[in-house]
């Protein structure tokens, strides 16, 4: 087995903020014979410590540490099983609290997955009707890309050429691209976290990553003052974008 920082292994941490194409891109990873995945390991944490309600919230809090110092431990330094030497960790930015010290990242390569605002936006707003910045997560997004930098993946663009997308972030990554990355199989994964019975039901039927679709409609009035908010954050991440 390997450990973090003998040469060989990859330990890639995904940031993304919700209504995003994370779960398809973690389900990419994991058809890699190579890999390992995580799904959301500081989900727990960041529930103990937020006063929001989430579909499943005690069986998550109970599924995984709610101390982020024995996470962090487990994502940079624990081996890796079955000689794989990737360990795809997939991350939603929003559950970076202030309490997590920032430095015991540093082992990781970093990589950032983002969206359009007005689409997440018209998304959110489906499942939460007053999103709030800080639920998007672009903050600690852009923090995180300005501490460790990496390579920025817009979805749509990545869903516009699927193979250009993966090599190109792979490359940057310094992984050696695997085209098993673009098909994986229908249903639940064992990695799946227990919240994905609420969830992930389209990404339970896919088989690969689905064509890009527009879509035209209008955001709720009351969402467009948070809309100018997030882009900013935006703009200064897709600025880096990785362009197949």
């Amino acid at each position: 087995m390997r450990q973090m920082g003998i040469e060989g292994d990859a330990r890639i941490a995904m940031w993304s903020g919700p209504r995003n194409i994370s779960t398809a891109m973690m389900r990419s990873w994991e058809s890699r014979p190579d890999c390992v995945v995580v799904d959301e390991p500081l989900y727990a944490f960041y529930l103990t410590h937020v006063d929001i309600e989430h579909p499943g919230r005690d069986e998550i809090i109970h599924s995984q540490p709610t101390d982020w110092q024995t996470v962090v431990d487990q994502l940079t330094t624990a081996e890796l099983p079955g000689g794989a030497t990737v360990f795809y960790q997939k991350h939603m930015t929003h559950h970076v609290l202030p309490d997590i010290d920032r430095a015991r990242l540093a082992p990781l390569r970093h990589a950032f997955l983002i969206r359009d605002p007005l689409e997440v936006l018209r998304s959110y707003a489906k499942v939460r009707g007053e999103p709030t910045l800080e639920d998007l997560g672009l903050p600690q997004q852009v923090e995180l890309f300005e501490r460790f930098g990496g390579p920025v993946v817009d979805s749509r663009d990545l869903l516009a050429d699927p193979a250009a997308g993966l090599q190109a972030l792979c490359t940057a990554l310094d992984v050696t691209y695997d085209p098993a990355m673009l098909a994986w199989e229908a249903g639940p994964q064992d990695s799946d976290g227990v919240w994905a019975k609420h969830w992930y039901a389209s990404v339970w039927t896919s088989t690969g990553f689905a064509p890009y679709v527009a879509n035209d409609e209008p955001l709720p009035v009351h969402l467009e003052p948070l809309l100018e908010r997030c882009l900013p954050y935006y703009e200064t991440l897709a600025a880096h974008r990785l362009k197949p």
